[in-house]
């Protein structure tokens, strides 16, 4: 049974508690989610131990799991420390439900769950920090998106609170306060940025969205402009927990997914969600697998250019 988080106490021992799970979890399959790219300062992974920073209700915060199999240890440092070991074991992956998972529905999916058993999917609990990252990945490559974040947290986060050299992202009442042009120097162009400015000063009504049904709460999301079907099923993956949350609009998982399950080498959206369709309440779980296994369709000539995703 997980244990309440405990109290520092007068001496200053660092607040933890006990996280256990019906499943076992890899911290680095299940949290890798939520990184932008390589280097992200705001996430620390090894094969036993995660460094989470995040800007919680009551404050920074950083997060330690650190463990594996069915039993974690969970540690934090900061003013948002008591929020952030609450939700320590949502965003572990221990309250990961797999109801109605049949990975033998598909011989490929079967062998990705078998490989990966100890893959969770993690809710933190944190909507505009995951649309955030979503809006910084929007339209460019991996690398750039990485290149950008580490650029925006360096700008503008703080360092963050315990071990580690880890940054916490943004406080969003800063980053309402700028213009466009503050965000060009970290390579996001005008349209970007302004979609974070926009964000940011709504980001109290984003947060709220961790309490309605995934329906609504995409519905409220994509009423933003600048945020559309590949924004939301990022923050459904990362924020939410969804398990069917789906990121349509992305440049390489179609073609992904199509040579994983069907040994396609290219699809389109229409042709993702067909393939994900005998999986319908838990494909974005299959995705998952699909991606933390590293696999990708063979790649041939130069670099298409990039196409449009479904935000803004």
């Amino acid at each position: 049974m997980e244990g309440p988080p405990a109290a520092p106490s007068i001496l200053g021992k660092v607040p933890s508690r006990a996280i256990e799970s019906p499943l076992p979890i890899d911290l680095t399959a299940s949290l890798g989610i939520l990184a932008v790219g390589r280097g992200d300062p705001s996430l620390q992974l090894s094969p036993d131990r995660a460094l989470v920073a995040t800007l919680t209700p009551d404050g920074p915060a950083t997060l330690q799991l650190s463990g594996a199999g069915r039993r974690l240890e969970a540690e934090a440092w900061g003013p948002g420390a008591g929020w952030a070991l609450e939700q320590a074991p949502a965003l572990a992956g221990a309250r990961d439900d797999q109801a109605g998972f049949d990975p033998s529905r598909h011989p490929a999916v079967s062998r990705l769950a078998r490989t990966y058993p100890g893959l969770r999917l993690v809710r933190s609990g944190r909507v505009f920090e995951a649309l955030l990252r979503a809006v910084v990945g929007q339209r460019v490559t991996g690398p750039e998106a990485g290149r950008a974040w580490r650029r925006l947290l360096a700008a503008f986060g703080e360092p963050a609170p315990g071990p580690g050299e880890g940054i916490v992202p943004p406080d969003p009442r800063l980053l309402a306060t700028l213009a466009y042009h503050h965000f060009h120097p970290l390579g996001l162009e005008r349209r970007r940025a302004e979609t974070i400015i926009r964000l940011a000063g709504r980001a109290s009504r984003l947060e709220e969205c961790a309490r309605l049904s995934p329906s609504q709460a995409y519905a409220r999301l994509q009423s933003l402009p600048g945020v559309g079907p590949w924004s939301t099923g990022r923050v459904g993956l990362t924020a939410f927990g969804d398990p069917d949350a789906v990121p349509l609009g992305d440049f390489h998982l179609p073609d992904t997914v199509a040579w994983m399950l069907a040994g396609e080498e290219r699809a389109d959206d229409r042709r993702l969600l067909a393939l994900l369709a005998p999986f319908a309440g838990q494909r974005g779980r299959v995705i998952r697998l699909v991606q933390v296994s590293g696999g990708h369709a063979p790649r041939h000539g130069p670099r298409a250019p990039l196409r449009r995703v479904l935000d803004g």
